[in-house]
């Protein structure tokens, strides 16, 4: 029976290495990631340099050039990891994604706020993390790096907290960025049952979110094979 369970841990952390694999390999093939949208809200469409238009989706990453399409009624929220500035705009509005901020194309962002530091590396983690929380929460080699480099723990987690009570204070109630950083933060160094706390805590303030219900069911299913 161990073994069963051994084998099959391996070929969940074999599919998962693939799974981030291939997004690296589309990564180096079609640019370098400039942010994250961290809320979208109706019928919000990009347009890549030269490609075709496509939905947007909660949580994915957007290229230099990326053109983002609101309509009336609609709203998104990006967060640029070059900087951490994250722009909220509202339709009907257009822009086009930029290194470290949006062009304007139509319209004006009606929120900005510049997120603290680390902040955006941790968030650019989200759809890994999404991906490793729906294989069960299996854990791979090369997923701790805080761990690797030998960081003091208290520390780091001060240093986290206190991030996430910043953001808390400025961000709107139904954005769940500070919650999805500390988790990331967490993470790194296996604290489950903080991170269960946390993602109680998305879930209360977005009850839909897709990414709080993957990450409470990796959650569950790594507990149920305690």
């Amino acid at each position: 029976m161990r073994t069963a369970k051994a084998s099959a841990g391996v070929v969940q952390g074999l599919v998962l290495l693939l799974v981030l694999a291939l997004v690296a390999a589309r990564a180096v093939a079609q640019g370098a990631d400039a942010g994250l949208v961290s809320l979208v809200e109706g019928a919000v469409t990009y347009t890549p340099p030269g490609g075709a238009p496509g939905r947007v989706q909660a949580y994915m990453k957007l290229r230099e050039g990326d053109r983002i399409e609101v309509p009336a009624g609609a709203q998104v929220r990006v967060l640029f990891f070059d900087g951490g500035r994250q722009e909220r705009w509202s339709g009907p509005a257009g822009f086009r994604i930029g290194k470290s901020a949006a062009e304007a194309l139509s319209g004006k962002p009606e929120e900005v706020t510049v997120l603290p530091p680390g902040v955006p590396q941790r968030i650019a983690q989200v759809p890994q993390l999404v991906q490793l929380a729906k294989l069960g929460g299996v854990q791979l080699r090369g997923l701790a790096p805080a761990q690797r480099a030998g960081l003091d723990q208290q520390a780091a987690l001060a240093q986290a907290r206190a991030a996430y009570d910043e953001m808390r204070g400025k961000l709107p109630a139904d954005d769940i960025t500070p919650e999805l950083y500390l988790y990331a933060v967490l993470h790194e160094y296996l604290l489950y049952g903080d991170m269960q706390a946390v993602v109680d805590e998305m879930l209360r303030r977005q009850p839909e979110s897709e990414q709080a219900k993957a990450f409470a069911e990796g959650l569950r299913r790594r507990a149920d094979k305690q």
